[in-house]
Parts: structure tokens; sequence; C-alpha cells
């Protein structure tokens, strides 16, 4: 088949060379067996791959299950992933199979491979070297023939490096590599993207479709897109509905890209904004990012004191920022990626105000404050704290945080 037949049946839109090059490895690496490992930046569109691999492989009669290895907790993911036997462990009330065995004949999707903990890489290994897997609680190997496929937006090379995943295995895992494009490289398909979603929104809503005026297009395709397509269809839908007028020119739009004071600053340079070389790690924009904040809370307290509010409480942990949403000219965009550092790994303590705090206290603090924000999903919980879910699970419970 075709490439720009799989793009009609699986919606995908775009002419960039690059992006067509990783459709044609998907195509051509389909019909084998082998490992692929799809790399490249959240919001891209990697999800997509996994599903034209199965396709369009012997295989696509059979399962296919796509597992967020991000998502499950560190405790349960060797039996979500290769199942227990009954009282393998408190609340083990009956034997379960997992996604290796449900998956048996078919395809299996790792996202966020490289959230996977050591040992569960190296059960994981097993299974790539031989096919077999043990469940938690069991001492009987059993066997299973599983096409794996898995995804990340983490830079191997450095988690290698840093110890946080195995070099054997991700040589396994990526017998083929595919780099999905980020938005930025494909600087062709942006309006036309762009163009896609507001008719999407439109009809959905029954609203006239927004156009851009050609300054307005200039802006969009000179901008960065930290969030790629993700950050560009929530842009296009938050125009399509806030906006009164359906022609969008730069002024307007550049309001939805650039953030309000306090908020996280993306990785990545924008357009006029200056050159990387401002910043020289990624750990100092989280500090910058994380004082500036502070200053906001501590405005957005004095506003909700002098309206006459009461200021919610969470955890017993103050949560008045939280109250305070961005007007749409200063919507907040998508920020791609994790970040699984420790903000306050060189601090001992932090002043805010006269009151000092030790680093536990202000993460615990930092942590309930996301999970008051966002009704205590922690995935989203999370993101706003750019580190991953599996992550805060662990912080929480060193923290006594329950929930």
């Amino acid at each position: 088949m075709d490439i720009q037949s799989v793009k009609q049946r699986f919606g995908i839109i775009g002419s960039s060379e690059l992006l067509d090059r990783a459709l044609e490895v998907a195509l051509r690496v389909a019909p084998t067996d082998l490992s692929v490992l799809i790399t490249g930046e959240s919001g891209v569109g990697k999800e997509f791959f996994p599903q034209i691999i199965h396709a369009f492989s012997p295989r696509k009669h059979s399962n296919y299950i796509a597992v967020n290895c991000g998502a499950i907790p560190e405790g349960t993911i060797d039996s979500e992933l290769f199942g227990h036997e009954k009282g393998a462990f408190t609340g083990a009330t009956d034997s379960r199979k997992g996604y290796f065995e449900m998956a048996n004949g078919g395809t299996i999707f790792l996202d966020e491979v490289a959230e996977l903990p050591h040992t569960t890489q190296v059960r994981l290994l097993r299974v790539l070297q031989s096919g077999e897997f043990i469940k938690v609680g069991s001492s009987k190997v059993e066997k299973t023939d599983v096409r794996v496929v898995a995804a990340t937006n983490v830079n191997m090379q450095s988690a290698i490096e840093s110890g946080r995943f195995r070099e054997d295995l991700f040589y396994r895992l990526a017998t083929v590599p595919i780099t999905v494009p980020s938005l930025r490289e494909r600087e062709d398909d942006i309006v036309i993207l762009f163009r896609k979603f507001a008719s999407d929104i439109a009809q959905q809503y029954s609203m006239p479709p927004i156009s851009l005026t050609g300054d307005a297009r200039n802006l969009l395709t000179s901008y960065s897109w930290p969030g790629n397509i993700r950050q560009l269809k929530n842009v296009a839908e938050q125009l399509s509905v806030i906006e009164q007028t359906r022609q969008i020119d730069a002024a307007t739009l550049r309001g939805y890209l650039h953030e309000p004071k306090g908020a996280p600053v993306p990785v990545g340079v924008r357009a006029g904004q200056g050159s990387a070389s401002e910043y020289n790690t990624e750990r100092e924009i989280l500090y910058k990012v994380l004082f500036e904040m502070r200053a906001d809370i501590a405005d957005l307290k004095a506003m909700v004191a002098r309206m006459g509010g009461e200021v919610p409480r969470y955890g017993g942990v103050d949560v008045s920022h939280s109250l305070a949403a961005p007007q749409p000219s200063q919507s907040l965009p998508v920020v791609a990626g994790h970040y699984d550092g420790d903000i306050f790994d060189t601090a001992e303590e932090v002043t805010e105000g006269h009151v000092e705090k030790t680093k536990e206290q202000v993460r615990r603090e930092e942590i309930l404050r996301a999970l008051a924000k966002h009704g205590g999903r922690r995935k989203d919980a999370a993101r706003e704290l750019f580190i991953s879910e599996r992550t805060l699970y662990r912080r929480m419970k060193d923290l006594g945080i329950e929930q």
C-alpha cells in the first residue's frame, strides 16, 4: 500500500519528507516480527505508528494491546504486564493474565517505555530474547509469541548513560528505530493542520470556521510549537470557541502562543525570544518558573482576600492560587515531555516570605496544590509538575500523601 493511502486510512495529514520517511520505514518493517522503537517529542503522534505496523502485519487479525508504562504504579506493573498467581500479594484474590499473555499472537505497544523500573526491564528483556516470562508469585516459565513496539519521548542515550535504562534492552527494542519529526520540522504542514482542526471544531459545534490573515500564518509557522500537534490543536480549538471574529490576525494569535508571567516555560526557543543560550539548562528554567510562581501566588491570595472569598485548602495546604484562571489572551500552551529531576536537589531550604521550609515541605505543598488544581487527577498533576505519573506516585508515597 502506498503512503498516501495509509495517511487517508489513519487520518494523518501532511506531506513532510521526514514524516513520509517515518511512514515508509513503518510499512517496510510491518511484515516482519522485528521489535520497533518509536522516538519523538511528546505530541507528535507516535501512537499512530504501532497501529500502522500492526495493521499491515501478519498479526493484524490478532490482539493489539497498548500499554502506557508511565501510568502504571511501580508496585503493580509486573503484575499488569506478566500476570500474577492467586495470593502473590495482598489483594491478589484470583489469578490474572498479564498483557503479554493476552496479546499472544498479536502486537503489544509499550508507550513511555523509558519509565519502566529496572526489575521490569529485566523481565521484558527475557521476553524479547526467548519469549518466556514468569507470572508474579509463580515459578512456572510460560511462553508467549508477541510483537513488541515501544515508544518514548526520552533521550535514550542519556537514560542509558545515567543508568535509568538498560543498554542491552535498548538494542533489543530498537532493532528498527523510527523517529517521528516534531511539528517545527514540518513547517509546510502547520497551516494545513491548523485548518483541519479549525474545520473539525466548527463542524462539531455548528459554527463558521476561523481563518488566518497572512501575518497570522507567518506567526503560526515561525513559532516553535514545543507541544507539537497536540498544542496546535489546542490553540485552534481555543481560538474557534473564544474569539468572536472569524478572521484571526497575528495580534490575536500571539495571545494564545505566549505564556502569562509565572507559567511554565517550554524547553526550546520561540520566535523572537532570543537564543537557547539564555538558559544553560532545563533546571535553570524550572528554578526561574518556580520562584516567579511564588510571587504570583502572593498576589492571588491578596486578590481573593479583597473579594471576600474564603481561601480553599486541600490536605491542609493553601491552594488559593488555583482559583485564578488565565484570560483567553493568556492561554497556556501544552508543554511537551516530563522532567524527573529534583528541583530542590541543591537546596537545603526554601524561603517563602519570612517562613523557612524544608525541601520536603515545599515538595509536599507543590504536589498537593497540583492535585487540588486538577481535582485529584494524578496524570494532570504530574504534567503540571514536569514529572512522570510514576515519579509522582512514588513521591506521594514517600511524603505520606494519601489519595
